[in-house]
């Protein structure tokens, strides 16, 4: 992108409203290529408007809410390539495995069902699968995003060695709400 500003200060009307119509375009081709960048990410489709509550910790990674059969589509014409499902089997309202894979998306199932699910043979289990699939645009979800959030947090913390405030600050990033002080607590203790 070239951005041509004329610089003349002749008195002539045609000179300014020249320099001002180089500055307009100038300036849109900026908005349209920010636009056009970001819309790039996930193949134009907003999934901010589409996946609620939505955390976006990175390109390739996604934290939402729970799914139904139009997020699923939604999530494969965005380009995701793996659907991670923290959710228990009696929180799901539809076949959620075979949706995804009929969309074209590998699934993983991970159920963690509260507090009592946050422990290190789950948070190993959750990192083979992030290792498994690393590079791949993954979307992870539970109903809220809240328990994805603790799982990075815990993740980042026990099995990455992370500080407690940074491994924290991961978590939020990742949908960390109300777990937040169990969360805390357990990095607390050593492993």
């Amino acid at each position: 992108m070239s951005l041509q500003i004329s610089t003349s200060t002749s008195g002539s009307n045609s000179s300014s409203a020249q320099a001002s119509t180089t500055e307009q375009v100038a300036a849109n081709d900026i908005v349209a290529n920010t636009s056009s960048d970001a819309n790039n990410i996930d193949n134009g489709i907003n999934l901010a408007t589409v996946l609620q509550p939505y955390f976006r910790p990175d390109e390739q990674t996604i934290v939402c809410g729970a799914l139904n059969s139009d997020r699923v589509i939604a999530l494969a014409n965005a380009g995701v390539e793996v659907v991670l499902n923290l959710q228990p089997d009696d929180e799901l309202c539809f076949d959620e495995a075979a949706a995804v894979e009929q969309a074209g998306m590998y699934y993983q199932h991970l159920p963690i069902c509260g507090v009592e699910d946050l422990k290190q043979l789950n948070i190993l289990a959750f990192d083979r699968i992030l290792r498994q699939y690393h590079g791949k645009k993954i979307a992870m979800h539970c109903q809220s995003g809240n328990r994805v959030g603790a799982a990075m947090t815990l993740r980042a913390g026990w099995l990455r060695g992370r500080k407690v405030e940074t491994a924290m600050e991961r978590g939020y990033s990742h949908g960390l709400t109300s777990l937040e002080q169990e969360v805390h607590n357990r990095l607390l203790v050593p492993r």
